[in-house]
Parts: structure tokens; sequence; C-alpha cells
């Protein structure tokens, strides 16, 4: 059987278990929150159960006065003194719905309700739990000295400087060219279906402030005052394909015999790093297996009901985007069928969906464009990598939706919030500017968007209820970065004057 129908039978089981678990399962919540009692407040103590990490989560001291089940209805208000108020305004809610805690001074937090850990389905899920934190490992495992190798290989086998300049140029100009198509196209869509207006969010004006992230900011992180420090956190991959992208050019410059000991060193590493990305690649399917059941035996569907307007529109913008923009770019830029790419791509797009990755995926994402692309790996080593790090369609036209979604909902209820023409324009850049600066890691566009709303004087809470429908929105974006990732390989590839990608097309 084809690699990639294997994996996609295995991911629909997945999907097909995690729908079982729902259904013949019980999913009691967990509010994850202990604390002790004071006269007419409840003081945090602690904070488990996945809140401690969110957007907009409670905090130990956090003095906690009231609940609401929904923000701005009166009668969801409930006096909170005792850990047993919360445990009983959670009773009958699912996981992935969220709860509001009013804290002393009006102030407001988002607290999303966990799975409870000793309920039935929770049982269920820990083996498929486990087995998928254990595959995500393995390819974190892979994701700094792949790169690293990759970059570096890559850039100082192109040969002369003014080559790599070529290269470097055309890369940068396709990834900023689409991400800007992909936050007009959300702009468009989101303006004109408009689905904040009127909506029904109980969001109020008070919420906690946080720190501006201009470009000057992402311009300085790229540059890593400690290079070994960066080498050992996925999170600093701008730094770490900064250093590659000087490290590969110094060597390029690097006379005989150190430049071409060192290059042949880079070369042998990239080709051992592979042959141990096709050892954890064997366990893909199961992999995916794992992730799905997880996925879909977590989440709470009641979750997605009060924002299905904006889900729909997000939905549209990113198959839009994927099936007729980055067709079209491929078409008539590349000379290439969309269709059989597509085709060819199936193994790094179902690993995008299940890991909500770019950065995890990358390793599918460069044999696949490698081995069933045809694409060499001059280009692919090189294009690849910084993809997976600055080049974020999905993320963008998602931030950006997201960000104009909720200041319709502020301009249309009365809040003091004016839409203007301007506001979408800041909104537009910001969008492109932050989907740069994001890390290829699950939500990670959900934390940048917060950066959007603080810009135009936004409150932030907003960002906390999207948290709901976050999780599928995000294996689908995930999809439109990596194939905006491959894409780009593929033309790229063909404005160098390769006719490699596609002939012949791989079956296996």
């Amino acid at each position: 059987m084809a690699f990639h129908w294997k994996v996609l039978l295995w991911m629909v089981a997945g999907m097909l278990l995690g729908v079982g678990l729902q259904v013949f399962t019980d999913a009691p919540v967990a509010v994850g929150i202990e604390g002790r009692a004071e006269p007419g407040v409840l003081v945090v103590e602690s904070v488990s159960g996945g809140a401690a990490v969110k957007i907009g989560a409670v905090e130990v001291g956090d003095r906690v006065v009231a609940a609401w089940t929904e923000r701005g209805v009166a009668d969801t208000r409930v006096q909170v003194a005792a850990p047993d108020d919360l445990a009983g305004l959670a009773a009958g809610r699912t996981p992935g719905e969220t709860l509001w805690l009013e804290l002393e001074g009006g102030e407001f937090r988002a607290l999303p309700l966990a799975l409870d850990p000793s309920s039935t389905r929770a049982a269920w899920i820990v083996p498929f739990d486990f087995a998928a934190k254990l595959f995500m490992q393995l390819l974190k495992m892979l994701i700094v000295p792949l790169v690293l190798t990759s970059i570096v290989a890559g850039v100082a086998g192109v040969g002369t400087l003014g080559a790599l300049r070529r290269l470097g140029l055309k890369t940068f100009a396709y990834y900023i060219g689409t991400s800007l198509l992909a936050v007009l196209l959300g702009q468009a869509l989101v303006t004109v279906i408009a689905p904040g207006d009127g909506a029904n969010l109980g969001l109020g004006q008070a919420v906690k402030g946080t720190e501006k992230l201009g470009f000057a900011d992402i311009l300085l992180r790229m540059i890593p005052e400690n290079v070994p420090a960066a080498l050992t956190s996925n999170g600093a991959m701008l730094s770490v394909i900064f250093f590659a992208l000087i490290l590969g050019i110094a060597i390029s410059r690097s006379g005989e015999p150190h430049g071409a000991r060192m290059g042949r060193f880079f070369e042998s590493a990239f080709d051992v790093m592979m042959r141990m990305a096709e050892m954890v690649l064997a366990l893909l399917p199961y992999g995916v297996f794992a992730l799905m059941v997880r996925v879909v035996g977590q989440t709470g569907l009641e979750a997605f009901q009060p924002l299905a307007l904006y889900m729909f529109t997000v939905a549209v913008a990113l198959v839009l985007h994927s099936c007729v923009t980055l067709p079209i770019v491929m078409r008539l830029i590349g000379g290439l069928s969309p269709v059989r790419w597509a085709r060819a791509m199936s193994p790094a797009l179902m690993t995008a969906f299940s890991t909500s990755s770019s950065s995890m995926t990358l390793p599918v994402t460069m044999e696949t464009v490698e081995k069933r692309g045809r694409v060499s790996n001059k280009v692919s080593s090189f294009c690849l990598p910084l993809g997976a790090t600055i080049n974020m369609d999905g993320t963008a036209l998602y931030e950006c939706i997201g960000v104009i979604f909720l200041a319709q909902y502020y301009a249309s209820s009365g809040l003091g919030f004016e839409l203007t023409f301007g506001v979408q324009a800041m909104v537009v850049l910001m969008a492109l500017l932050a989907s740069i600066g994001a890390a290829g890691i699950p939500s990670a566009g959900l934390v940048m968007m917060l950066t959007i709303l603080s810009a135009i004087g936004l409150p932030l809470e907003g960002a906390a209820l999207l948290l709901a429908v976050d999780r599928p929105l995000d294996m689908l974006r995930t999809v439109v970065n990596v194939w905006s990732d491959s894409c780009g390989a593929a033309v790229l590839a063909r404005t160098e004057g390769e006719e490699g990608p596609l002939e012949p097309l791989t079956t296996g």
C-alpha cells in the first residue's frame, strides 16, 4: 500500500475512534483551580488542568469574587467564595468550554475547562496521549539538527554569493507575497461576511495588558546572543536559521581546505539526519492515529456553536487561499500542476493536519518535497526550513480574520470602538509581521494575535474566547502553511532552471 494512503487510513481510524469515545464515554470537566476561601472571595493557590498556560489564564494570587458561564448575561453570574462554587458551576459542561472569572476590581480571566483526569474517557485516552507525545517528541528531536545542517549545507552548496543572493531574494519575495495575498483575502472575506457584527460574545472592556511586539523586536530576536542556548530550543528557530545562514555564507567564502572540509562535514551531517528522519517517519501512520484519537476524544463540540460563523469564515478563506491563490501562483510562475503536486505532498499535509505544527512537520515536508516532488536538495534545504519559520500564510490569514472579527463585535456592541479603514490597514500589516514572528508550534498564531489586539487598542480577553475553537482551525491553517512552503519550493526550483519537480511523479 502506498505510504500516504496508509497514513490517511490510520488518520480516519483515529478520528472514528475519537468520535466513539465522544459518544460512548462520559466526559466530566475539571476546573483545575485550588484555593483558600476568604470572606466573599476565593484566593487562587494553584492552577492545573491545562489552564495555567492559556491566554488570559488564571494566576496564583488572583482573588476571584464571581464566575460567569456567559459574560454579560446577568443570570449566569455566580458568587464565588470556595472551590466547590466553581466545581458546581462547571458540572454538566464539556471540555473546551470557557468559564469567566471576575476578580476584585472588575478584571476578568478566561478559564478553559479541561477533561477530568479521573473520567472514563480520560482513562481511555491515556495510552493514545502517551503514544502521541512520544511521536511528537521524536519529531521535535529532529527539528534543530535538521534545520541547522540542511540550511548550512544548502547555503554552502549554492556556490557563489551571487547565486545565494538570487535564491534568497526570490524565496523572501515568494513568502512575503503569498502571505500578503492570504492576509488580503482574509480581510476581504471577514469584511463581506462580517461574523462579528451583532455577535453575542459577552465580552467587556476590563482586561489585563500585554507587551507589544514590534518589527524591530522580531529582528532583534533573530540574532542569537548565545548560539549554544539557541540550538537547545525549538522555540528559537529564527535564531537558529540566522546563525545557519551566516555560517553557510562563511563556509562558501572560505578558502581551501577549510571551506571544502566544512561543507562536506555539513553535507554528511545532513545526510545522516535525513536517514534518522526516515527512521522516525516510519512511525508516522501510528503517530497520526494516536494524535487524532487524542484530539477528537478530548474536544467538546458544544464550544463551537457560538463561533460557528467565525469558524466558517476562517475555513472558507483557508480553502480559497490553498485551492485558488496558491495553485494560480504554481501554474503561472512554476508551470506546474497543482493537483499532481497536492498528490505528491499528501504525507506532509496529513502530518501537518494531525500535529498542528509546521516545525514538527518539517522532516516529513523535506523528505516529501525531495523524494516525491523531485525538488533538489539545494532548493529544499534552503527554502523549507526558512518557510517553516517565516512563511505562515494560514496563520497570517487567521490572525487578520480573528482580530477583525473581534473588532466588528466591539464596534457593533456600543463599547466605544470604531472599525475604520485605517484600523483594518494596520491589522493587515501587523498580521503579516506577526505571522513572520510566530513559532511553528500549535496555537502560536493565537498567541501572536495578542500583539495585534494590543496595537489597535482592543481588550485581549477576546483572544481567550477564541481558544474554544482554536484547535480545529489550528490544524487547518497548519496544512495551509505547509502547503504554501511546498508550493514555494516547487516554484523556486523551476525559477532556478530545475526540470525535476513532478517529472516523473513517484507513487510510493
